[in-house]
């Protein structure tokens, strides 16, 4: 059985990265094997109703589902791979001011490679936004709680325990552009939690 199996193509690497999530160029052999085979992957994806993005500036690529509006004749009987979510006021919040300190990021002269946010920065402007209740114990561990959910749609990752502090992910600038970001923070910060309809909607494996 296994002989009938077709040849190995090294495209099938970053293909189940894609799968999996975000493709940074950071992985060197799975961002060139990318490259190379982008035409590839860009039908071989497009067959399965999802578009590749490959930001070869930014360093990342990574996979949308197809929009009603772009959903080719007979594509809309494909089942969908990635279902559409909306992030909570407070996620929506927290990703508005993670946006904005990477923008500041981005706008230093002189800067590491890598956006690294001090937790209690995050935490000071979390209080002073009042997005949650009780002792400074029990807000920092609500913070916490939300940016795990954030961890989770890769928009950030722990960088270190001691001080704690976390790496801003290049992703969270293509899913909130600066364009976009000034809007949506005046709308998510002068409306109550029940009111607000225009957050951000992510597409995520149907499976999870």
């Amino acid at each position: 059985m296994l002989d009938d199996f077709p040849q190995f193509q090294e495209f099938s690497i970053p293909a189940v990265m894609l799968l999996r999530g975000v493709v940074y160029a950071e992985d060197e052999r799975a961002w060139n094997l990318l490259l190379s085979n982008s035409s590839r992957l860009i039908d071989y994806f497009a067959r399965l109703g999802l578009v590749l993005i490959v930001n070869e500036s930014e360093g990342m690529a990574f996979l949308r589902q197809m929009s009603e509006e772009e959903t080719p004749e007979g594509y809309d009987l494909i089942p969908k791979l990635f279902h559409t979510s909306r992030l909570s006021y407070k996620q929506s919040i927290l990703c508005v001011l993670l946006r904005d300190e990477y923008r500041r990021f981005e706008e230093e002269e002189a800067h590491d490679e890598k956006c690294v946010v001090d937790e209690s920065t995050l935490f000071d402007q979390w209080k002073a936004l009042r997005l949650s209740q009780g002792d400074d114990v029990k807000q920092l561990k609500e913070l916490r709680s939300t940016m795990k959910r954030l961890d989770d749609f890769g928009f950030v990752r722990r960088f270190s325990d001691d001080p704690p502090t976390w790496e801003v992910r290049r992703i969270l600038k293509a899913r909130l552009p600066a364009a976009e970001l000034e809007s949506l923070k005046d709308q998510l910060l002068a409306k109550k939690e029940e009111q607000v309809t225009n957050q951000i909607c992510l597409d995520e494996d149907t499976d999870k």
